[in-house]
């Protein structure tokens, strides 16, 4: 594993070549490998007049709808069969017809066009089995955003019915490596809309979302060392947020938004800073003899945990967030690295070498209990979905690289691929309003 080892600790990338914004070549499909015990039955009707939303090779609303559900593993979409008179949002609801369909809950919708030439969706949702209506909700939408109105509807669902917010309408970030050419990504969560907000002919790594995801931090290769940017995804703009002698990598969030963590090496080996995101304020926090790098601050921002090699081997330790004495974290096994926290604060995800694999691990900090998540073999970069169901993960499969995903108690499990290129590098992004 040198190559890994080397890749962690020194975080040495190469140049960013230029910037591009418009579609990728092929977006993420995404193959669910296993699911939930105990999924809801549930009966999304087609939404009467959604064809006018689709042309081309779109994806009528209802069925995004559905794949999304579906996709969280916490869903069973039930088969539908063709209605007539189709039913709506405003249809009176034979609530004992669609008990004996099996569906505990039931959505139905419309869509209609407006003068002004936009849409309107209506939808419903109910409760099939006490017999209930459980409220709705009307979006007005250009044709373009129809996916995005299908996420949101998604995410309703979800919520009224988990008790947790859904992570449809949120996005993710990876790169993509096809021949020589290095992408990094953005697309939703379920692997479409993808655009390019940055290329490369040398790699690119450590893609970090700000937490208003209007940004993204990232490590490149201008000047042939690690330099490490802030990029606006509005209009591409970037700034140096840390260019110094050495190694210059790893860079988080602070929760605030105020503040990135940083591994540089200016002073000689890899030490934890702090820099502002347009590269002021630098300030050593971590003291060590040796290598302190892939920082990540705790939900509350108080706490830094980090990767650092200072007992001997790789492990993840835990200290103040100013600087201070730092705890070690991890004890299992002799290797441990790429701490990642749950939006919670409740557990760390983490790369353990496990009986020769790179799998990941997570750890409940409460009770220290540490449960293997995964099945591969060479897992990295982990990142937890905004509501801490789901972790996102890059790994290898057949010889390529592949993004996975994985629920927090190791049930769920996806496999994304692009079909021409290797994927790495994920991260998955915040709420945003």
């Amino acid at each position: 594993m040198i190559r890994s080892r080397a890749r962690i600790f020194l975080a040495v990338v190469l140049p960013v070549a230029f910037l591009l914004a418009g579609a990728a070549h092929a977006q993420l499909s995404i193959e669910i490998t296993g699911a939930g015990a105990q999924r809801i039955p549930i009966a999304i009707v087609p939404f009467a007049g959604e064809g006018a939303l689709v042309q081309g090779s779109a994806v009528a609303i209802s069925a995004i709808v559905r794949a999304d559900l579906e996709r969280s593993g916490l869903f069973r979409a039930l088969e539908v069969p063709s209605l007539s008179p189709p039913l709506t949002e405003a249809s009176s609801v034979n609530y004992a017809e669609w008990r004996s369909r099996l569906a505990d809950a039931l959505v139905l919708g419309s869509v209609a066009a407006r003068p002004d030439g936009r849409f309107e969706v209506r939808f419903k949702l109910f409760d099939a089995v006490k017999a209930q209506d459980l409220s709705g909700v009307a979006y007005t939408l250009s044709r373009e955003q129809q996916r995005t109105t299908a996420h949101r509807i998604a995410d309703f669902i979800y919520e009224k019915l988990t008790g947790e917010k859904g992570v449809f309408s949120t996005r993710i970030a990876y790169v993509v490596k096809r021949g020589s050419k290095f992408e990094l990504q953005i697309a939703d969560a379920d692997g479409a809309g993808e655009e390019t907000a940055l290329a490369s002919f040398e790699p690119i790594i450590s893609p970090s979302w700000s937490p208003d995801g209007r940004r993204l931090a990232y490590v490149s290769f201008e000047a042939k060392k690690p330099v490490v940017y802030v990029h606006s995804l509005a209009d591409g703009k970037r700034q140096v947020a840390a260019n110094f002698k050495g190694s210059n990598s790893a860079p988080a969030w602070s929760p605030d938004g105020t503040r990135l963590a940083v591994s540089l090496s200016r002073d000689g080996g890899s030490q934890i800073y702090l820099v502002n995101p347009d590269g002021s304020n630098v300030r050593r926090i971590s003291q060590s003899d040796g290598i302190d790098t892939e920082p990540v601050f705790s939900p509350d921002g108080r706490s830094l945990y980090f990767t650092s090699d200072r007992g001997g081997s790789p492990q993840i330790y835990r200290m103040p967030a100013n600087g201070g004495e730092a705890q070690r974290v991890t004890f299992d096994g002799s290797y441990n690295v790429s701490p990642r926290i749950s939006p919670d604060g409740k557990v760390l995800a983490y790369i353990a070498r496990n009986g020769g694999k790179f799998q990941v691990a997570a750890l409940d900090l409460a009770t220290r209990q540490v449960q293997i998540l995964t099945d591969s073999d060479k897992d990295e970069s982990p990142s937890f979905a905004p509501n801490g169901r789901m972790i996102l993960l890059a790994t290898v499969n057949a010889g390529r690289g592949v993004l996975s995903a994985v629920s927090a108690d190791g049930r769920i499990k996806q496999r994304l691929t692009i079909s021409a290129g290797d994927v790495r590098e994920p991260a998955w992004g915040p709420f945003v309003r």
